[in-house]
């Protein structure tokens, strides 16, 4: 079996929400757009990364999905998103952290989904 990708669908209350934090904060670009539809989605994508981010206030209350991020150069992207938007690092690791299994963390949240950026 060959795969290729893994693509999650991250639901949201409120699309907008989602929006703010993968576009506004992580800086993914809007592949495919359909937001205004009656059911709201949209594909983002950035650095080969693709997910599809949904309206669903069922789904949201069932759904609060947790993604590792692997990076070269933690510093410089918690150096980012620390100075654009401070209020979406997390309070339990808001700063870069060794782990006791030898990785460098911090991660982010908003009210739905955590990102954890890992440099090994």
């Amino acid at each position: 079996m060959n795969v290729d990708k893994l693509i999650p669908n991250v639901y949201y209350t409120n699309i907008a929400e989602g929006l703010k934090f993968f576009t506004g904060c992580l800086q993914f670009s809007i592949a495919h757009d359909e937001i205004q539809s009656n059911e709201p989605f949209c594909v983002l994508e950035k650095d080969g990364l693709q997910l599809f981010l949904f309206e669903n206030a069922k789904l949201a209350k069932e759904h609060q999905p947790e993604f590792r991020l692997v990076t070269k150069d933690i510093k410089a992207v918690y150096a980012k998103v620390a100075a654009s938007h401070p209020e979406f690092l997390h309070p339990n690791l808001k700063e870069i952290t060794l782990r006791p299994w030898g990785a460098k963390e911090f991660a982010l949240r908003d009210h739905q989904v955590c990102i954890i950026f890992q440099e090994w």
